[in-house]
């Protein structure tokens, strides 16, 4: 099965809805204006996703989570930890807060751990509008690791039905303030072996090359 470009098209509709429900989430929460754009949704082999994060041994901040439903996977909201670290201390103002060495601020690791919840959050609801299928979120959790070891185990499921995973590129932004400093966070959706054709023909994905 391959990806055409009308169904990453068809991605990144979803992919805009989801940060737009998300930055309103946000801005919410937070009270004051955020932006959140995606600037990039495109299909990337093994290597290429690693390779988009820096490498297999880039330490990055996850909030990772199952996903059962009519479909079945693994969901991750990854950033690097320096950009993870600048976030937390943007949006409290806490210029201490510390994700770079352990001991971690469990202040910081729930700052990013609620970002990650609102963010898949918001793309499954919108994931789940375009394809009318049930996606239900299980429990997430957060681990500061290695990219290579906290990917893993998705794309080991993944690479039984396809070589290539969906990387969606998150930049979000504090819109209030003059000097406005953006923050870039990677999503991924790695459907089971044994939802992967479902999903993608759900999203009208030809099983033809």
């Amino acid at each position: 099965m391959s990806l055409k470009f009308e169904q990453l098209d068809v991605l990144k509709e979803m992919a805009n809805i989801g940060a737009a429900h998300s930055a309103t989430a946000l801005s919410l929460m937070l009270g004051r204006k955020i932006g959140m754009d995606v600037p990039d949704v495109k299909a990337v082999t093994f290597n290429e996703l690693t390779e988009a994060m820096g490498g297999a041994e880039r330490e990055v901040a996850c909030i990772f989570l199952r996903v059962a439903g009519e479909i079945s996977g693994s969901m991750y909201f990854i950033m690097e930890v320096t950009q993870a670290e600048k976030f937390v201390r943007e949006i409290t103002g806490h210029q201490s807060l510390n994700l770079s060495n352990p001991p971690y601020s469990e202040y910081g690791k729930s700052a990013i751990k609620e970002l990650g919840n609102i963010v898949i959050g918001s793309y499954l609801t919108s994931l789940s509008d375009l394809t009318k299928l049930s996606f239900i979120p299980e429990v997430p959790e957060f681990s500061i690791d290695m990219f290579g070891a906290v990917i893993s185990e998705g794309l080991i499921e993944l690479s039984k039905a396809a070589d290539f995973a969906v990387l969606i590129r998150t930049v979000i932004r504090e819109e209030d303030r003059q000097e406005r400093h953006s923050f870039q966070g990677h999503l991924f959706l790695l459907p089971d072996y044994e939802s992967f054709d479902h999903f993608y023909r759900a999203l009208g994905v030809s099983d033809e090359s």
